[in-house]
């Protein structure tokens, strides 16, 4: 059985980072733990690593994984335009539980699956999980669960699903305890997911893909209630929606493209 190491514990914490990290670089599989809940991490720009994710989940390419990131200067890397009022958003959110999708940089050297060149970011608020992004750069994380199983509070819980296919399993205690489960499903403290990919058009507005742990109402006392789409409108797996819908650790999803999606995150997600 692949180790699960005690983050609180000085000597484990030493050796499972240093072992994550190692495995990241081989293109293995770690578990770490997000403030919203525990995702399965993979080097975003190995695309076989990112593979091994989906396969370990048991997912296919339509479900792309958000992607995790240290800082908003990595977002303004990987996204090709960030709009006002994203930023506005992450300012007031990031670290914590909300993922954006926007259009990736088009020079980007990376294979998520099928995203239509959108990609999801999330920056999460666990010290474990940014200094790891920290030293291994963007990480695809997804919730660390089997597909269409609940999603992963504690490492425990995610090795009892994912087992040997996980390299190491990062411990930093319950996940989501910050959060008052307001998602989609009972006891959720998935990530919310917001599609920022229409603002690129004149007369644009963010679209909530998924609800989660920041509600309408915070969003809208941010960008205002007149950028924000209509509660009830086109559902993630619509033929217009982006890809990348699943979040950087969230609970877990529909078959298609997180088709009216229910609660995801890894997590995005996007943890």
């Amino acid at each position: 059985m692949t180790a699960i190491y005690d983050c609180s514990v000085d000597s484990e914490l030493l050796t499972g980072m240093r072992i994550a990290r190692a495995a990241i670089t081989r293109g293995e599989l770690v578990v770490i733990p997000t403030d919203t809940v525990y995702g399965v991490a993979a080097d975003a720009f190995n695309a076989k690593a990112v593979t091994r994710l989906l396969e370990a989940k048991g997912r296919e390419r339509t479900s792309p994984p958000p992607v995790l990131i240290p800082g908003i200067p990595t977002l303004d890397a990987l996204a090709s335009e960030v709009p006002p009022a994203v930023r506005l958003l992450v300012e007031e959110f990031w670290p914590g539980g909300l993922t954006v999708i926007l259009h990736a940089q088009p020079s980007l050297q990376w294979d998520l699956g099928e995203t239509r060149g959108t990609v999801a970011l999330r920056m999460p608020a666990n010290p474990i999980a940014l200094e790891l992004l920290a030293e291994t750069g963007p990480l695809a994380v997804s919730s660390a669960n089997l597909s269409g199983m609940p999603s992963a509070t504690s490492a425990a819980d995610a090795a009892e699903m994912l087992g040997d296919a996980v390299t190491a399993y990062l411990d930093g205690g319950p996940a989501g305890v910050s959060y008052e489960p307001v998602g989609e499903r009972v006891g959720d403290t998935s990530s919310t997911i917001i599609d920022a990919t229409a603002l690129a058009h004149e007369g644009g507005r963010l679209r909530i893909v998924r609800a989660g742990v920041i509600t309408r109402e915070r969003i809208a006392a941010v960008v205002g209630e007149e950028l924000l789409e209509p509660a009830g409108g086109a559902a993630a797996g619509s033929d217009d929606a982006p890809a990348g819908d699943d979040d950087a650790a969230a609970s877990e999803e529909p078959a298609s493209l997180d088709a009216a999606p229910s609660a995801d995150e890894a997590d995005t997600t996007t943890t």
